[in-house]
């Protein structure tokens, strides 16, 4: 409950909120009762506003005894040009342009604005570790003025005695080193460059990120057929005389650099160009002492130079994967998002390769049954909005995705959107028991099709091309490090929330789970008929945790 002083007023807030400037936030308090488990990330917000004529500086305070795992950011706003398609369903905030809350950012020397006649907000996280103490912890944020209290508000947070289990879900979003070399201005694969990909890395692991693509040559992904994206090709090389030679150096360092940051799962670049598999991707090498490009959209996928070059060097790269002891944990990609009019040009290209590839993964974005029903494929990840068919025939080791298309009824997080239809994705995730997810961008700050930069605090949206939040999840610090956002954080909570789900079946069995996820529900979960309400998501996951507690103390 927020105390007013004079002219100030603060507000306690789920994380699920999302403040407007110009629109006082509704109060529940349902929505303040927070648990955690060990090592895990749980977060509210507090909204603040004050009826000054003048712009204030102000001091936040945390008093807490357990100060030392709570972090305090700012909920900072964004231009959004262009929030959402013309066909929409209930499930949105707003649908008109303007300033949305979603960038977190660190508080400087403690101080926040109080913005006269507007309402802000502080993003408050508690971040438990396998130490923490379990009990019931008091929480109060102040503003202060000088030595003066204008306002607070207090909570309470239960730590339980039990570590969040480890994540079983694999999880990407593609990762673009290249937009962060044309960004910072930085030379592709310099040691700023290196520093810079490592920050960027290490935060989406936080966050739950265990896959990374991996640029072993330039992804041929959201690039205009002709055009080109900044080159960041990891294995270089050399045709001397007609024969190709290889060097894995830079490969290795980026494998092992992504394996000190937790990551478990690697997928290779695609070996062909997106929507339909036509043409090479750009492969760049050094011929007969000339660095230029080899092959490109002008190369057909199969059948000529390409072909030849692929059985040179795929040999050798699944030689390097194995030596390096992540063959087994290592995704190919033939060419995302093909449609069922594609399908002989997939198959084709797929066939060019498959005796390489037959003891690896091959995953692909598609969305048309067919292509599993066919055998085309075996390990499809079909969008939110198509997963129907895949469910219904118990397709296994099933992954899902969502881009700008999944925009209708389904679980997505554009910045128009209520983060409840954002966390709810890891419910969906538990109950149909998904292997994987993917998303297209973690950092991709380009217009699209990757016709020129875009800088993502000006331009949220790749230049009005897809509702504005979808091209990326993180925000280029000064320093080289990512900011993160609202939707990033909500999105780990769903993970955690999968993962609380996996430890509660441990302990019980998947049947009591899935009662306390929809017992109290007219019609069952699926994942475009789902709860709405903030209440509903926090409610579950305090039971969870309540069960959880119950069942170890039994033991």
């Amino acid at each position: 409950m927020g105390i007013n002083v004079n002219k100030y007023e603060m507000k306690l807030l789920s994380s699920l909120a999302k403040v407007f400037p110009d629109t006082e936030p509704r109060l529940m308090i349902e929505c303040n009762r927070l648990t955690a488990l060990k090592c895990e990330t749980v977060s509210f917000q507090v909204a603040f506003t004050g009826a000054n004529s003048t712009r204030e500086v102000v001091i936040v305070e945390v008093s807490s005894p357990i100060r030392d795992l709570i972090k305090v950011r700012t909920v900072d706003l964004v231009p959004v040009g262009f929030p959402c398609y013309p066909l929409i369903d209930d499930n949105y905030l707003r649908t008109t342009p303007g300033l949305y809350p979603d960038i977190l950012n660190n508080l400087l020397d403690n101080q926040v604005y109080i913005v006269p006649g507007q309402w802000r907000a502080l993003w408050i996280d508690i971040t438990t570790n396998e130490n923490s103490k379990p009990g019931c912890y008091p929480i109060k944020i102040s503003l202060k003025n000088d030595n003066d209290e204008l306002c607070f508000v207090e909570t309470k947070v239960k730590i339980i005695d039990v570590c969040l289990p480890k994540q079983e879900l694999i999880h990407t979003r593609w990762f673009h080193a290249d937009c962060l070399a044309d960004f910072y201005n930085v030379e592709v694969f310099s040691e700023n460059h290196w520093e810079i990909v490592e920050n960027f890395i290490s935060t989406a692991v936080s966050r739950g990120v265990n896959m990374i693509l991996t640029p072993t040559f330039t992804p041929p992904l959201d690039t205009y057929i002709g055009g080109e994206r900044t080159t960041v090709q990891l294995v270089n090389i050399t045709v001397t005389d007609g024969k190709y030679t290889f060097c894995f150096e830079k490969l290795k360092r980026w494998v092992d650099m992504c394996l000190e940051n937790g990551v478990e799962y690697f997928e290779m670049a695609h070996l062909f160009t997106q929507w339909g598999a036509k043409a090479a991707p750009k492969v760049m090498a050094t011929v007969d002492g000339e660095y230029k490009r080899i092959f490109g959209w002008d190369t057909p996928a199969v059948g000529g130079e390409y072909t030849l070059f692929l059985n040179v060097y795929l040999p050798e790269l699944i030689a390097k994967l194995k030596e390096w002891g992540i063959a087994d944990k290592t995704y190919f990609h033939i060419s995302d998002e093909p449609q069922i009019s594609q399908l002989e040009d997939y198959l084709a290209a797929k066939e060019s390769v498959i005796h390489h590839l037959k003891d690896f993964n091959i995953i692909d974005a598609l969305s048309n049954y067919e292509f599993y029903e066919k055998g085309v494929v075996s390990r499809p990840i079909p969008a939110n909005d198509h997963i129907e068919p895949f469910l219904e025939n118990n397709v296994p080791n099933l992954w899902t995705y969502y881009c700008c298309g999944q925009f209708y009824k389904v679980s997505n997080y554009f910045l128009a959107m209520p983060s409840a239809r954002n966390r709810i994705f890891g419910t969906q995730l538990y109950k149909f028991n998904i292997e994987g997810i993917l998303h297209w961008g973690y950092n991709f700050y380009n217009a699209q099709y990757s016709k020129y930069h875009i800088n993502p605090y000006e331009i949220t949206d790749a230049a009005n091309a897809f509702p504005s939040g979808d091209p990326f999840l993180v925000y280029p610090g000064k320093d080289g490090k990512p900011v993160e956002s609202i939707r990033m954080m909500v999105l780990y909570n769903a993970i955690t929330d999968l993962r609380a789900m996996k430890l509660l079946e441990y302990l019980t069995s998947n049947e009591f789970v899935m009662d306390l996820i929809e017992g109290d529900l007219g019609s069952p979960i699926t994942f475009s008929e789902y709860p709405k309400s903030d209440m509903y998501l926090i409610s579950l996951r305090n039971k969870i945790n309540a069960e959880i507690e119950k069942r170890l103390k039994l033991q």
